[in-house]
Parts: C-alpha cells; structure tokens; sequence
C-alpha cells in the first residue's frame, strides 16, 4: 500500500511539472513566437489550446496533490 502511495505521489508532482510544459509552450506561441511559417491565427489557436489545457491540468493536478498529499489513509 505504501509503494502504491510513492507512485501516485510521484505521478502528483510529474503532473505539475507538465502543467509548467503546457503553459509555458501556449505563452510561448502566442507572444514569442513572432516570426515563423506558421501563419498567425493558428499560432494562436494553438498557443490558446495549450494554455486552457494547461490550467485545466493545473486543476486537476490541486485536487489530485491535496488528495494523495493531505488526506489521512490510516488503514
């Protein structure tokens, strides 16, 4: 049960790290990237994309930490 634990907890703290991935490549596109072959508008939309997933994956990356982190499993 505790080797079980570790892992979820790992995979908590991998998810963080994706999330500052996620953000950082949709920021990236859309006020960095300036000068590409990539026509603007789909730079754009894909920078956006990213972005939104990133703050859902931040969402769910809160609740899983609180949940494997600061709950009591005393079993």
């Amino acid at each position: 049960m505790n080797e079980n634990k570790i892992l979820q907890q790992m995979t908590a703290i991998f998810s963080v790290f994706m999330v500052f991935f996620y953000l950082g490549v949709g920021f990236y596109m859309l006020f960095f990237l300036k000068f590409s072959t990539v026509q603007r508008p789909v730079l754009v939309i894909m920078g956006s994309t990213f972005i939104f997933y990133g703050v859902y994956r931040a969402f769910r990356a809160f609740v899983k930490i609180r949940e494997v982190f600061f709950t009591n499993d005393d079993k």
